[in-house]
């Protein structure tokens, strides 16, 4: 499929506030893009229109309940069907902050046998407790098992922000070990919080910013084609987004959520 015909959704809801961000990094990297409203989608039914879907980050319905569950269960009784369809199909689903939340409340993510109906896993309260927007270092420990972060090498390094007040990943505690295990045979795991030489967080506050099990920061099903992320790529998309950018003599065209976006579509241009 050549780039210029590749279409992207971005979908927003009340309280999502990264979809405009999203788009024109998406824009920029020479696909169409359409950011609508769920509601629309619900009484639509289009989503077989389109090739990369993308649920932003933001505080969908004031993350009352937990973040991200009301939209979940909002999509899950209005379009379920068609967003199994469109993954099945091997289309390229991202749920960046929020939008992890809610791919994991829908139960598509770990999705180890396809979609839950209950969740397998928990983003909660951050620790410590409040809302942490921080620059964070990344590892990407990927295998090749998730072609939407192909394009990065593994164990490189990225730099991105995160901005929410809960992103700790957690697994069940009575299946943890196995989830853990699951996680590394299937090559799910994607994104693990670092320090600045790469070498994982251990858990150590500020490198994790919020108490992730396992230092894990992204996440994706066992067809690799489904990837959430707690990090925000849109906003670490440009050079002058960086927080630095003003201390380098010729600062960098972009940043590393370039990587991340540009992978995505590298994934459907090679694919359909």
């Amino acid at each position: 499929m050549k780039r210029s015909d590749i279409r992207v959704l971005i979908l927003r809801a009340p309280g999502t506030n990264c979809d405009a961000e999203t788009a024109r990094a998406f824009r920029d990297l020479g696909v169409q893009v359409d950011v609508l409203h769920t509601q629309r989608i619900f009484k639509e039914r289009n989503l077989e229109q389109y090739d990369i879907l993308v649920f932003p980050g933001g505080f969908s319905y004031g993350d009352y309940v937990r973040s991200g569950a009301i939209w979940a269960k909002e999509c899950e009784y209005h379009i379920g069907g068609d967003l199994e369809r469109f993954i099945d199909e091997g289309k390229a689903v991202l749920g960046i902050c929020n939008g992890f939340q809610l791919l994991v409340e829908a139960g598509f993510l770990p999705g180890f046998e396809g979609k839950s109906p209950y969740p397998q896993a928990a983003l909660a309260n951050n620790v410590p407790g409040g809302y942490h927007c921080r620059w964070v270092y990344l590892r990407h420990v990927n295998r090749g098992g998730c072609p939407l972060t192909a394009s990065i090498p593994r164990d490189a390094v990225l730099r991105i922000p995160v901005a929410h007040g809960e992103g700790r990943f957690l697994l069940p505690r009575d299946l943890e070990r196995e989830y853990l295990r699951r996680l590394y045979e299937n090559d799910q795991l994607v994104l693990r919080y670092a320090k600045p030489d790469g070498s994982y967080a251990e858990g150590e506050y500020p490198f994790n910013p919020n108490g992730s099990f396992h230092d894990i920061a992204a996440i994706c099903n066992p067809e690799g084609n489904v990837l959430g992320l707690m990090p925000h790529p849109e906003r670490a998309y440009y050079g002058w987004q960086l927080p630095d950018w003003t201390r380098y003599e010729d600062p960098p065209r972009y940043g590393d959520g370039r990587l991340i976006l540009e992978s995505v579509v590298n994934y459907v241009e090679r694919r359909f």
